[in-house]
């Protein structure tokens, strides 16, 4: 399942953002690269322990831990802290999938990264090249959002950067755990959840609603994984 989370910053924010950003020190992106992603990794990165990577990807989770969209999509147990990165003229990512598990740095818990996630900071006008390319059973899909948007997908896929030609690509990127390790599953919780929803909205009486919402429930309880 691919899913767009739109407007997770407002403009004036994601202004802000870029600004410290175009301001800062950056580091080579193959410092969280694996053996094998590192031969195709070719951008800039700051690390983990900076301050500013610190303050974005709190901010960042404060405001999924509060989007229903993502809580429903995702159903998250544990988060990689966010990281931030830059692709500048000539940098990409080739085609590769995460590595399975992450630890972040000076911590002794480790994240199973079932799904992966991109936050734009640089708007599509902003640099030719950089989409997102997603290979799954969905068939290949190209991603390049507008600035405050996140796309959310399998950690399962195979997937790259393209070359950027012109501009800057500012984006943060993150994996989740999920309650749910299959992405069959989660899909099918998503949808069901979607429409008790709607169905909540357009005939709060309707006797179903109890039955739906118990399966739900039930189906989360065999498959959710703690």
């Amino acid at each position: 399942m691919l899913l767009h989370i739109p407007g997770l910053f407002n403009r004036e924010e994601v202004l802000r953002i870029r600004e410290a950003l175009e301001k800062t020190d950056w580091a080579d992106g193959k410092i969280t690269a694996g053996y094998q992603s590192a031969k195709a990794k070719h951008n800039l990165q700051l690390p983990e322990a900076h301050p500013l990577a610190k303050e974005i990807g709190t901010a960042m989770l404060e405001r999924l831990w509060s989007n229903p969209r993502f809580m429903s999509a995702a159903l998250p147990h544990k988060v990689f802290p966010p990281l931030i990165n830059c692709y500048r003229e000539g940098g990409s990512f080739g085609f590769h999938i995460d590595n399975a598990v992450r630890q972040p740095r000076g911590s002794v818990e480790r994240v199973r990264t079932d799904l992966s996630s991109t936050l734009f900071f640089s708007d599509p006008e902003d640099y030719d090249g950089g989409e997102l390319e997603i290979q799954d059973t969905y068939g290949m899909q190209r991603v390049k959002l507008a600035a405050g948007d996140l796309v959310l997908y399998p950690g399962t896929s195979l997937h790259r950067v393209n070359p950027v030609t012109r501009g800057a690509r500012y984006a943060a990127f993150f994996w989740t755990q999920s309650l749910v390790r299959e992405d069959s599953q989660r899909a099918l919780l998503f949808e069901m959840d979607n429409a008790i929803q709607q169905l909540t909205a357009d005939v709060p009486e309707h006797p179903s609603l109890l039955q739906l919402t118990g399966t739900y429930h039930n189906l989360l309880r065999r498959w959710v994984e703690v």
